[in-house]
């Protein structure tokens, strides 16, 4: 089991930046990818990177590429994502997920395939 904790959510203004922790707990060795995901209200979540374990391999969705990056430090066990040149619709509730399974191109930013979760952190945008 592994236990995710997300932080450093907040309200920015357009243009400005924020970046998010994810502190995981319990078998992180077993962690194969772990990836951000976003929701707003009505609205299926939706990838926005991910990160496979041990290695320097990452995925963006095209929404956020050059402007978030994520990242992973192994010794503390936490997952970060760097949003920079942060826009409205980038406002939503920011979850961090993990899972042990090794995930082909087209699983890297699927929910479904993702089985730790954290409550979550919110991020406003606002101009």
């Amino acid at each position: 089991q592994v236990q995710l904790v997300e932080s450093g959510g907040g309200s920015v203004q357009v243009g400005g930046s924020l970046t998010l922790s994810c502190a995981a707990s319990g078998a992180t060795a077993s962690m194969a990818w772990l990836g951000w995901f976003r929701q707003t209200p009505g609205k299926e979540r939706e990838g926005v990177a991910a990160i496979k374990n041990y290695t320097p391999i990452t995925r963006y969705a095209d929404s956020v590429k050059g402007r978030f990056t994520i990242s992973l430090d192994n010794v503390k066990n936490t997952l970060y994502l760097q949003m920079d040149s942060l826009q409205p619709e980038d406002t939503a509730m920011y979850y961090c997920a993990a899972t042990s399974s090794g995930l082909t191109y087209s699983q890297h930013l699927k929910a479904d395939w993702y089985g730790s979760w954290g409550p979550g952190t919110q991020v406003t945008v606002s101009s």
